[in-house]
């Protein structure tokens, strides 16, 4: 939590600096702009598929098309004023005949290529299918209408549900990572029959302010540095706006994001020249794009990252199987899933991965796949189970 509220005071020293080159790129009217951020859907799909270069695993990458519908819609994704088409951004991954199904939810500002490096080593033991949430990545971005925390659940819930039923999938392992995570729960709350397995990595949403016993976030938000960022929030005042603001500067920007995250101040293996190269730009197209799915954030939690409709209140409702993935690191505590566990009428383990922060699957990707491998043991056959956790790795 303090690192949310830390970057999010770098945000708010940020903003004057750019509001002033926003307003003038505006006043230059729409050409102007599409300069000043150059980037678009084919690009993100391009970027995308320089960055997957990496990964020998073949795959097959599709747009999805989830429906259309007319205005008024009361499907919550179609009330706007469009009524194009919906896509959910989708790789396939090659994989052996009965492998089971595992399906990859990624987080708050991100896309599915940050797995990149966890594909080749989980293809080997599953069927791989990795998406962009609607409103992210190489997916539809539609005017964010949603003015609700129940209906911006909906928008994620129900978008998902729509691809599942266009992919014809049935029994399938669900893994969702911070955000992701907080959105895979919510779907196997309601869709419990379609999912086999949940795995949660750095999950979400478990608390809310009330149930915070850390009174910093209270002190903080009384302080006049609390109160503009309260209004930021407020706002949807997000870190996307910024990399928009800058325009040409902001890959240099990213850049300097994607080598401190994975680089200088990563927690285990740090990214090689080439992968954080590719990532940098595949970042910057999917971050640059039109605002969307990222203004979901002030319905779902409040200032703090703590939950409006927390899990954690939902746990003796839990229907799946499930499994808590965290990196030592993790900003995000584990204690939150050891608290729900208590509550849980299902199977539910908590590991734990050394050298590892909220990107546990890009700091320790060796270390993290035998997490998913042994979570997801009763699925494989012998010859592709592991029957024990690395001696680094624990449990809680």
């Amino acid at each position: 939590m303090t690192r949310l509220v830390h970057r999010t005071i770098s945000v708010a020293r940020m903003a004057e600096q750019i509001t002033q080159s926003t307003v003038d790129s505006k006043s230059k009217g729409w050409p102007f702009i599409l300069r000043w951020i150059p980037t678009s859907t084919d690009r993100i799909i391009a970027s995308e598929k320089r960055l997957l270069s990496l990964v020998k695993t073949p795959y097959v990458q599709e747009q999805v098309n989830i429906g259309s519908g007319p205005p008024g819609s009361k499907v919550r994704w179609f009330r706007s004023s469009s009524d194009k088409p919906r896509f959910i951004n989708t790789v396939t991954f090659d994989s052996q005949e009965n492998s089971p199904t595992l399906v990859m939810v990624h987080g708050y500002g991100a896309s599915q290529g940050f797995f990149f490096r966890n594909f080749d080593a989980l293809a080997s033991k599953f069927r791989v299918i990795a998406i962009d949430q609607l409103g992210w990545g190489g997916s539809s971005r539609p005017d964010f209408t949603c003015k609700s925390t129940e209906e911006t659940e909906a928008w994620f819930i129900d978008s998902l549900e729509e691809w599942r039923k266009v992919k014809n999938l049935s029994n399938f392992i669900l893994l969702g990572h911070s955000f992701g995570g907080y959105v895979a729960a919510k779907y196997a709350l309601k869709h419990p029959e379609h999912v086999q397995h949940l795995i949660l990595v750095g999950p979400a949403g478990f608390t809310s302010e009330s149930d915070a016993s850390n009174e910093w976030v209270t002190k903080f938000r009384a302080t006049w540095k609390g109160a503009i960022l309260g209004h930021l929030w407020e706002s949807n005042f997000t870190p996307q706006r910024i990399v928009r603001g800058l325009g040409p500067w902001g890959p240099d920007l990213v850049r300097k994001y994607t080598s401190t995250r994975f680089g200088t101040q990563s927690n285990g293996d740090v990214l090689n020249e080439e992968e954080s190269k590719l990532l940098t730009d595949y970042v910057y197209h999917t971050l640059a794009a039109k605002a969307s799915g990222e203004l979901c954030l002030k319905y779902i939690f409040s200032f703090g990252a703590y939950a409006k409709l927390p899990l954690l209140q939902r746990a003796s409702e839990w229907k799946v199987p499930t499994t808590f993935i965290y990196g030592y690191q993790d900003w995000m505590k584990f204690q939150g899933a050891q608290e729900a566990r208590k509550d849980m009428k299902v199977p539910c383990e908590i590991i734990r991965v050394p050298e590892g922060g909220h990107f546990v699957f890009v700091n320790n990707p060796s270390a993290f796949n035998s997490a998913v491998i042994y979570a997801c043991r009763r699925f494989l056959s012998p010859d592709h189970r592991i029957e024990s956790l690395p001696d680094s790795v624990t449990t809680a």
